[in-house]
């Protein structure tokens, strides 16, 4: 269930948020920031989650590939 809810924010906030965001994506853009701070983390299916995400799986494994490869080239 949604529920309407009323905030004032400053008029250049708005402008940006109408501007990146647009009209339409507010109500959205703002929930997705804040759940996280709200709502009881569950680990689990977030977790779940981001391993579906193939795109996101393949950047994480080449930034971890090139971390190591970091720390293998420094001198000891």
């Amino acid at each position: 269930m949604q529920r309407k809810l009323t905030i004032t924010v400053d008029e250049k906030v708005y402008e940006g948020l109408h501007k990146v965001v647009g009209l339409r994506r507010i109500s959205r853009f703002i929930e997705d920031l804040v759940r996280p701070y709200v709502l009881e983390p569950d680990l689990e299916s977030a977790y779940r989650k981001m391993a579906k995400d193939e795109v996101r799986e393949a950047e994480a494994l080449d930034w971890s590939e090139a971390t190591v490869r970091d720390v293998s080239d420094e001198p000891r």
